[in-house]
């Protein structure tokens, strides 16, 4: 990625547009070289899944260079904005950090977004000073009511959370993306390397995901494909694809051909 294209959401400013999550690996030793080898700077860490205050305890934050990463705290596991808001706060209060992702579930089992309770936790957050970055459904109309009330990034899903199935519904999508004013960060459903240059060639402005990586054969390597779809899918929307047609299109001159006989 070209160093003068920036990201900025709220008070950082990224190179890197990949944000890489670090559950689900089979050992932290794993999760770092991955972390390396998908050249992100944003590591997203599940404030109710880890140890943060208990220092005679392995953590996962043992394992993340924080010279090196900046870690976005997120309300995975949250099913209501109480929820939310208070281990947004308690985030706040152990790492340091003013900016969460902000994730509330409707239900277990499908683990879609909850739109009410996100916006009710969005709109207190934001009054207490935190750059939010509101995960939410493919639905252009709620993303911009999150945008509206202050999320400082609006993250749809590409389809439901550790699926692997990628983009199900890219015009949705790409309306979220036309309509915003606020960075788009694809979150959720990404399975491999092509859904990932998917995202970007719609042009959103990052992609978030964890299970894609870490449950791979090779996470490793996959974090290296995920790395190179990323960059080659923004250079793509950077260059503009040419438009589809119903017919074919000669790619040689054809001046001073010799046209097929009747």
């Amino acid at each position: 990625m070209a160093s003068d294209d920036v990201l900025k959401l709220g008070p950082y400013t990224f190179t890197s547009r990949l944000f890489v999550g670090t559950g689900k690996y089979e050992t932290f030793p794993l999760m770092a070289e991955a972390l390396e080898a998908s050249g992100c700077q944003v590591v997203t860490v599940a404030v109710r899944r880890v140890n943060l205050t208990d220092k005679t305890k392995e953590s996962l934050l043992d394992y993340i260079d924080r010279d090196r990463y900046t870690i976005l705290p997120n309300t995975a596991g949250c099913f209501d904005a109480e929820t939310a808001v208070r281990t947004a706060r308690l985030a706040r209060e152990a790492l340091g950090l003013d900016w969460v992702k902000l994730e509330v579930l409707a239900d277990p089992d499908t683990l879609l977004p909850e739109p009410i309770e996100t916006l009710k936790a969005l709109e207190v957050l934001v009054k207490e000073g935190f750059a939010v970055l509101a995960y939410c459904g493919d639905d252009p109309v709620m993303a911009k009511r999150l945008e509206k009330a202050g999320a400082a990034s609006v993250m749809p899903l590409g389809s439901p959370i550790g699926s692997g199935q990628g983009i199900l519904n890219a015009q949705n999508v790409r309306l979220i993306i036309e309509r915003a004013e606020v960075p788009i960060i694809v979150d959720a459903g990404v399975g491999t390397a092509s859904d990932t240059a998917v995202a970007m060639e719609l042009g959103a402005d990052g992609v978030l995901l964890n299970t894609g990586i870490a449950l791979a054969r090779d996470p490793v390597r996959m974090a290296g494909a995920m790395r190179l779809a990323l960059e080659a899918g923004r250079l793509a929307y950077q260059a503009g694809r040419i438009p589809r047609k119903v017919f074919g299109a000669p790619s040689s001159p054809v001046e001073g051909t010799i046209a097929p006989s009747s």
